[in-house]
């Protein structure tokens, strides 16, 4: 079969929370590359080298890296190991990275000979793309928690400098904050709003209860507001959004 009989193609896109450098690296790293496709499944990013997908299932997928253009795009062919439906070498994936005002667009083009086998792929691409943004966004916001914790932790802190530096590295300049007392626009407004909440509720402490949980770029965390006393003044949970860099840019707090 030649790349000239390829005549049907499927195209999707999908917008990543993160930078392109971060998402390439799951097209050149064996490792990372088995992350988003199972175990046993390896890449050698360069033209000729060899491409194996291992499924869930048992099912395997071979091919041959043609092009690799860091950090912008690749290009395979896509074959199953058993022959059946598409035999070796018998389709080619391009895969595009291009910088986004949200992180990255990966736009996927799979190109087929038969128009029914390319439908019959539709809904695993639909699948393993998310997968993968999924993936990738959890290496790019490998410190969520710590960000989380640094936000409670400015609440209490009543050096003006200090909290103004702590805000600024977590937090976006334009970053949102609302709750059952708060509309807040931008870091400078956040920082007077919280200086203005210690002189009215002196003592009281944020903490995170339980881990954060976190998919594709929105986290959720519970935490306990405490009195001078250290005693449970109130509890909630709060949706943190981060940005591309894994800054904070908006929080919800949801008061029990």
């Amino acid at each position: 079969m030649t790349m000239t009989t390829l005549a049907e193609r499927l195209d999707r896109a999908i917008v990543i929370h993160a930078r392109p450098h971060i998402v390439f690296r799951y097209f050149t790293d064996t490792g990372r590359w088995a992350r988003w496709w199972g175990a046993g499944s390896s890449i050698d990013p360069r033209p000729g080298g060899e491409m194996r997908i291992r499924y869930p299932d048992g099912t395997e997928a071979t091919g041959e890296v043609i092009e690799i253009v860091a950090p912008t795009r690749i290009v395979f062919t896509y074959g199953y190991a058993s022959g059946a439906m598409i035999p070796p070498g018998g389709s080619r994936v391009t895969i595009r990275v291009d910088p986004h005002e949200q992180g990255t667009l990966v736009a996927l083009t799979h190109e087929f000979a038969d128009a029914a086998v390319r439908d019959q792929h539709v809904q695993g691409w639909r699948y393993q793309l998310s997968l993968f943004s999924n993936v990738v966004v959890d290496e790019a916001l490998a410190g969520a928690a710590d960000a989380v914790d640094a936000w409670f932790a400015a609440w209490a802190t009543s050096d003006e400098g200090a909290r103004r530096d702590a805000l600024a590295r977590i937090a976006a300049p334009d970053v949102a904050f609302r709750d059952r007392y708060s509309s807040i626009e931008g870091i400078d407004d956040l920082h007077a709003h919280i200086g203005a909440a210690l002189r009215f509720m002196p003592g009281v402490r944020l903490q995170r209860t339980g881990g954060v949980r976190q998919c594709q770029g929105t986290a959720l965390a519970d935490w306990t507001a405490a009195g001078p006393e250290g005693r449970a003044a109130a509890t909630g949970t709060s949706v943190f959004v981060f940005d591309a860099d894994a800054r904070i840019t908006s929080v919800i707090g949801l008061w029990n």
